[in-house]
């Protein structure tokens, strides 16, 4: 398969630097399969896998370049170059059929670049498969997919722009999912199980659609994957759920709406604290955490934060949420060590 890759890639298996001289504001060269200046897209028709891109952005005027990838997947937050200068950004890329949410529409077959910000310059791009590069799988709801339409937004969509290249960060999430129908529908937790291997971590926040099940039914879903992920080599990771901006008077988030208390008085991130004690499962508790933010930020000010504005939508978050929860998701990762420090930029 490396030899059909690489000759898919024969035009960018370098890093294709364009030389200063051609290189003018009003007619910047670009590599071979990309177009457009603001945003500059690159398309490249390679089989599902893994690959390594390495970019050089910059050129002879002031550039500010950020990346997205595949289904609006943040790989690189913008950089900013002066005049003449270029610098090299790498980051790695998850190439699957369908290219966002695994029971979304297809998308485009290949890997897609999309090159934004407030002045987009791409002076070069490598590209190469990186088929062993260690995972970081996710496994979630709307809250952490590739949304497909903005503003839409899950946190898992933003992570990827807070690590270098070495790691993958292949987002399973899926709209309206709970823990019984992703461990039922084969696209999603079978999918996720068959690509494990040994030492990667695998996060689990599903409790957002899980309104009526009971509790010994969802602890039961959540072991179940924990251990058929730990009988694969990898290490689950469980994760509760972003809190909903839901106000009492008083300006705190302590109710049962913004909790997750389900229809049955199921606490569920209570139930997935317990467990991961029970199971010595690393707990990432960001319910408690986004509570915490939504909190400092205020019944207005965490507007911004979910869609309250574009669709008095409580529940869902913006780009600059779902960036600020990724964040904070990067930070239990680095303090627990569930990645290496040098895959964090």
């Amino acid at each position: 398969m490396a030899v059909t890759v690489l000759a898919a890639l024969t035009a960018v298996t370098g890093l294709l630097a364009v030389p200063a001289a051609a290189r003018t504001p009003a007619r910047p060269s670009l590599p071979a399969g990309c177009a457009g200046t603001a945003p500059v897209v690159c398309h490249f028709d390679v089989p599902p896998g893994t690959y390594e891109v390495t970019a050089l952005l910059g050129g002879a005027r002031e550039g500010s370049t950020g990346v997205q990838a595949e289904a609006r997947r943040a790989m690189l937050a913008e950089s900013a170059t002066r005049a003449g200068q270029t610098v090299r950004r790498g980051f790695t890329v998850d190439v699957r059929d369908p290219e966002g949410e695994p029971t979304g529409p297809g998308g485009t077959p290949g890997l897609d670049l999309r090159f934004g910000g407030a002045a987009p310059l791409l002076a070069g791009l490598r590209i190469t498969p990186a088929p062993r590069v260690p995972q970081l799988l996710l496994i979630g709801d709307s809250t952490v997919c590739d949304q497909p339409q903005d503003p839409y937004t899950g946190w898992g969509q933003r992570l990827p722009q807070y690590f270098t290249s070495g790691i993958s960060v292949a987002n399973y999430a899926a709209s309206g999912e709970g823990s019984q129908s992703f461990l039922d529908n084969p696209v999603l937790f079978r999918a996720v199980e068959s690509r494990v291997r040994l030492g990667d971590p695998v996060l689990i926040q599903l409790a957002h659609n899980d309104k009526q099940t009971p509790a010994d039914v969802y602890r039961a879903n959540l072991t179940e994957m924990v251990r058929r992920i730990r009988d694969r080599g990898g290490r689950p990771v469980l994760v509760t759920p972003i809190v909903r901006r839901w106000f009492n008077a008083d300006g705190t988030l302590d109710n049962g709406t913004a909790l997750h208390v389900n229809g049955l008085g199921v606490d569920l991130p209570g139930e997935t604290r317990a467990l991961a004690r029970e199971l010595d499962v690393p707990l990432i508790d960001l319910t408690a955490l986004t509570r915490r933010l939504v909190e400092e930020a205020g019944p207005e000010g965490s507007k911004a934060l979910y869609l309250y504005d574009e669709a008095r939508d409580n529940t869902h978050t913006s780009v600059r949420g779902a960036t600020a929860f990724a964040a904070l998701v990067l930070g239990e990762l680095r303090d627990r060590h569930l990645v290496p420090p040098r895959v964090v930029r």
